[in-house]
C-alpha cells in the first residue's frame, strides 16, 4: 500500500477584525482534523484577519495583533496535525500577505504571496509587498507547495514549486463571487494542473464582507484535471481529503462532489448571504424598508425575510395623494405573503407643511422634480426616524438601472444602510422575483410559494410622485435601457459601438450623460451585494467632476 496523506479543508466564514473569533474557528477546524487523523488542516487566505481588510491591514497595531494570535495558535495546536492559516506578516519594515504553516509548536514556513492582484475589488499592490518565489515545505510525508490565491492564476509560481519538488499544490483563497466565477476558477486551476502534473487543492472561504460574498465551492483536482471533490457553495464545511502516493505521484481519492446551483440561484443566494452577514457582523438584528407596492421593494423585502426571518423585517407604506389603491393593496399582499410587519405612515400632511414652509422662497416658480423629490425625502426622514428609534437597519431598494442613471433621490429613497439589489439591473429584478416565487431552499427563512404577487411584477414601474407617472416617461423601456447600461458600464463599450448595435444615438447619449451626472449620488449610496465584475463602488471608480463625453 502506498503512502497516505490526509488533508482537512476548512471552508469557513471569518469576520474582518474579529481576531479572537477567527482564531477560535481555526481551532475548531484543527480539532476536527485532529479527531479525523489529519496530517494537515488548511484554512483560507488571510483567515486570521478576515478578508478583504482593505487599509485596516496597514495599521501596524492591527497587524501585530493578528500575528500574536497566530503565535498563540502555534502553541495551542502543537499536539496534532499541522495547521496552515492565512494572515499578515510584518517583517523588516515590509508587509506581506502570508500563509503560516505551523507544526508541533514551531513555524514550518511562512509563504509570502508573490503575485498581488490590482483589479476589480483588489488593491493589494498598495497594501502589500511582493514576496519572493519560494519552494515547497516538507510535512514529513509529502512536500506541499502553496501558491496563495492570485499566485495560482499565473504560471510562474506553480511551475517554480513543481520544479523545486512540490508534490501537491494547496491554494488558499479569498475569492469573492461574481456571476460565472466558479467556471472561471475551475478552468484556470485545470490549466495549472495540466502544466505542473500535480494534484491541486483550491480552498476558498465563505461569508459576506461589505459588498462581497465569498462563495466557497472549494475543490480538488487530480492530474489531468479530473474533479476529485467539490464542497458546497456558500456553506461552511469541514472536509477531509485523502491522498495516496502511486507510481505516478500523489492522487486524491474520490470524495463528494456537491451540486452547483444555476446562476439565478447563486445570484439570489448572494443577496441573501450578503444581507444576512452584513447584519450579523455589524450587530443589527432587524431590518426596515419602505414597501411601496413596487417590484424593487418587494424583492428587497423578500431577501430580507429570507436572510433574517420574517419576524425581523418591518415594511412601511407611506402613501401620498399620488399613491394608487393598487399600490396599497400590492404592498399589503407582499407583507401578508411574507409574514412581515407592515405599518402605514401617510405623508400628505407633512408634504403640505413642507410646501407651505417653502412657498415664500419658491413663489413664482413652476412645480418640477423639486416638489416630487420632497415626497421621497420625507419618506427618508420617516424611515430613518424609525431606524434610529428602534435600532432597525434601513434597507434601500434601488436597482442597478436606477442607481446607474440617477433615477433615485439622494437623501430620500437612497437613504439607508444596505442595498441588496444595488448590482441587479431592473430586468433581472423581474426574473429574480419569478425565480423566487417558483423556488424555495432550506437557507431561505421566508415562506415558500408566490410571495411576490404577479401584479407587482407585471404592472408598469412608477415612482408615483405625480399624477399618472411612469418610469418610461423619463427613461427608455427597461428592456432597452438595461442593454445600453450593461454595454456602457459592464462592457465599457463606446457610444459608436452601441449605435452600430442598432441603438438610436440620441438615446445612447442621453443615457451616457445620466450615468456620468449620477456619479456623485453613487459616492454617497449605501453598499450592496456584488453580483458582477462591474459593481458600483470598488469595481468601477469614476471621478465625480468629469467633463469628458464619448463623441464616437
Amino acid at each position: 500500500m502506498g503512502e497516505k496523506f490526509r488533508l482537512t479543508l476548512a471552508q469557513m466564514n471569518p469576520t474582518v477584525g474579529d481576531l479572537a473569533g477567527n482564531a477560535a474557528l481555526a481551532k475548531q477546524a484543527w480539532a476536527a482534523g485532529k479527531a479525523a487523523g489529519a496530517d494537515m488542516v488548511a484554512l483560507p487566505e488571510m483567515f486570521i484577519t478576515g478578508y478583504n481588510t482593505q487599509d485596516l491591514v496597514m495599521k501596524p497595531a492591527f497587524t501585530r495583533d493578528a500575528m500574536a494570535h497566530i503565535e498563540r495558535l502555534m502553541a495551542d495546536c502543537a499536539e496534532g496535525p499541522a495547521l496552515a492559516i492565512g494572515g499578515p506578516l510584518l517583517q523588516a519594515g515590509k508587509l506581506y500577505n502570508a500563509y503560516h504553516v505551523l507544526k508541533e509548536g514551531r513555524l514550518v514556513r511562512q509563504v509570502l504571496k508573490h503575485d498581488l492582484p490590482n483589479e476589480t475589488v483588489f488593491d493589494e499592490v498598495r497594501l502589500y509587498d511582493n514576496g519572493p518565489l519560494a519552494g515547497p515545505y516538507d510535512l514529513g510525508v509529502v512536500r506541499v507547495g502553496t501558491p496563495i490565491c492570485e499566485d495560482a492564476w499565473h504560471e510562474e509560481v506553480p511551475e517554480a514549486l513543481e520544479e523545486s519538488g512540490a508534490e501537491i499544490l494547496v491554494v488558499p483563497n479569498g475569492s469573492p463571487y461574481y456571476r460565472g466565477k466558479f467556471d472561471t476558477r475551475l478552468s484556470v486551476m485545470v490549466a495549472r494542473v495540466v502544466e505542473t502534473g500535480l494534484p491541486l487543492v483550491y480552498l476558498n472561504m465563505v461569508g459576506g464582507q461589505d459588498d462581497q460574498v465569498f462563495d466557497g465551492g472549494s475543490f480538488v483536482l487530480n492530474p489531468g484535471g479530473s474533479l476529485a471533490l467539490r464542497l458546497p457553495v456558500f456553506d461552511e464545511a469541514i472536509a477531509h481529503v485523502d491522498f495516496e502516493k502511486t507510481d505516478d505521484g500523489w492522487r486524491a481519492l474520490p470524495g463528494e462532489i456537491a451540486a452547483l446551483p444555476d446562476e439565478w440561484e447563486q445570484d439570489y443566494r448572494v443577496t441573501v448571504e450578503a444581507t444576512r452577514d452584513y447584519f450579523r457582523k455589524t450587530g443589527f438584528k432587524k431590518a426596515l424598508l419602505g414597501l411601496s407596492g413596487g417590484v424593487d421593494s418587494a424583492i428587497v423585502a423578500t431577501i430580507a425575510a429570507d436572510a433574517l426571518g420574517p419576524e425581523n423585517v418591518r415594511g412601511v407604506m407611506m402613501p401620498s395623494e399620488y399613491t394608487s389603491d393598487e399600490s396599497l393593496e400590492d404592498a399589503a399582499a407582499v407583507a401578508k405573503a411574507l409574514g412581515i410587519q407592515l405599518d402605514t405612515v401617510p405623508i400628505s400632511g407633512p408634504r403640505a407643511a413642507m410646501t407651505e414652509a417653502l412657498a415664500p422662497l419658491m413663489a413664482g416658480t413652476k412645480p418640477d422634480t423639486t416638489e416630487e423629490n420632497i415626497q421621497s425625502r420625507l419618506r427618508g426622514v420617516i424611515l430613518m426616524a424609525l431606524s434610529n428609534k428602534f435600532g432597525e437597519m434601513l434597507l434601500t431598494t434601488g436597482n442597478k438601472s436606477e442607481v446607474a442613471v440617477g433615477y433615485a433621490t439622494i437623501y430620500g429613497d437612497m437613504a439607508g444602510g444596505y442595498n441588496p439589489i444595488k448590482d441587479m439591473y431592473k430586468m433581472r429584478v423581474f426574473e429574480t422575483c419569478r425565480w423566487r416565487n417558483a423556488n424555495h431552499r432550506d437557507w431561505m427563512l421566508a415562506p415558500a410559494g408566490a410571495v411576490i404577487p404577479t401584479n407587482v411584477i407585471e404592472k408598469p414601474p412608477t415612482a408615483e410622485l405625480r399624477e399618472d407617472q411612469k418610469d418610461s416617461d423619463s427613461l427608455p423601456d427597461y428592456a432597452e435601457l438595461d442593454v445600453i447600461l450593461e454595454a456602457l458600464i459592464d462592457d465599457e463599450k463606446s457610444v459608436g459601438e452601441l449605435v452600430a448595435m442598432g441603438f438610436d444615438r440620441a438615446v445612447v447619449k442621453k443615457i451616457e450623460r445620466l450615468v456620468y451626472l449620477a456619479e456623485y449620488k453613487r459616492y454617497q449610496s449605501a453598499p450592496g451585494a456584488r453580483l458582477t465584475k462591474r459593481a458600483f463602488w470598488l469595481d468601477r471608480r469614476y471621478p465625480i467632476v468629469n467633463r469628458w463625453r464619448d463623441e464616437s
